[in-house]
């Protein structure tokens, strides 16, 4: 759940959750009555993908908003996919996979949650909650502070919220005892506005959620290879003769991946994969960008 206002209302964008109670990663019972997967004969991608989309953008009551954002997704000076990192590239007229549109769906959604739902649920039961249901009710409509005595988020006053962000930071002997972390899913707009008003504040102390995924990574490529960040451009695939993939899940977390790969595969290259699970889209994806594939079944 995140706050519904316009990136220019700094403050808002900065500290929807200063100290408030976070880490809401337990999980529902989904009312499964087993664990078996059964066994998958269509490719991956192709139609079940774009009914996938819908379904999510018709939930999110964002089949008119969504739409149009996507058209401008990951497009040069475009829109930033909220999904993954993976660069913009060429322009095209569809530019996105499944994962970014379902997240393109989340962002433009017309759900709000109001007083009401944090007056019905304490944080204890919202604990016991997955990811998935509280981002699925909505955004905040107005800010939102925590009580102890009651367990409750309790809704204030916007001037009331400045003045209790303001009084934290002034309290502090020095700027950089501070740390605004935010998330890495936030527009560019949102994002220039924070850093500007860290930097105003003193400190630069302004680590995201992906310079915190990444940050194991970086030490330990530095160690293994020298550098602590890739040492390819997108360029480069359009040009090699192999591509290795291990430690991550293409097929799964970042499908705009697969497009890629379809790429290398269809002019001869040789695509090696190091891992135990077996990626449906990895081994027959159908690509919904070409009509060819989605007439014929094709992949």
């Amino acid at each position: 759940m995140r706050l519904m206002q316009p990136f220019h209302t700094l403050t808002n964008q900065i500290f929807d959750y200063v100290n408030l109670p976070h880490g809401l990663t337990h999980t529902t019972d989904l009312n499964q009555t087993d664990n078996k997967l059964d066994a998958l004969i269509t490719p991956s991608g192709g139609w079940g993908a774009l009914i996938a989309v819908q379904g999510n953008m018709r939930k999110q009551q964002a089949l008119t908003r969504a739409p149009i954002t996507l058209l401008d997704l990951n497009q040069p000076f475009g829109t930033k996919c909220p999904s993954c990192a993976f660069p913009n590239g060429k322009k095209k007229p569809i530019n996105f996979c499944e994962n970014g549109a379902k997240a393109t769906a989340f962002e433009t959604t017309k759900k709000t949650v109001t007083a009401d739902f944090f007056a019905k649920y304490t944080v204890t039961e919202l604990l016991a909650q997955s990811d998935y249901f509280l981002e699925n009710q909505g955004r905040l409509t107005e800010p939102m502070q925590y009580n102890a005595a009651t367990d409750k988020y309790e809704p204030i006053e916007w001037e009331a919220a400045y003045q209790l962000i303001a009084s934290h930071l002034n309290r502090l002997d020095d700027p950089n005892e501070a740390v605004f972390y935010t998330s890495g899913r936030a527009s560019n707009e949102a994002s220039f506005l924070y850093q500007l008003f860290t930097k105003c504040y003193g400190t630069n102390n302004m680590p995201d959620c992906s310079n915190m995924c990444h940050e194991a990574s970086s030490v330990g490529l530095k160690d293994s290879i020298g550098l602590g960040k890739a040492t390819i451009v997108m360029d480069d695939f359009e040009h090699c003769d192999s591509v290795w993939s291990f430690g991550h899940n293409p097929g799964t977390n970042h499908p705009r991946m697969l497009e890629t790969l379809a790429n290398v595969a269809e002019r001869g290259g040789k695509i090696i994969v190091i891992n135990p699970l077996k990626e449906r889209g990895l081994t027959r994806f159908q690509d919904p960008k070409r009509p060819s594939q989605m007439l014929t079944n094709g992949s």
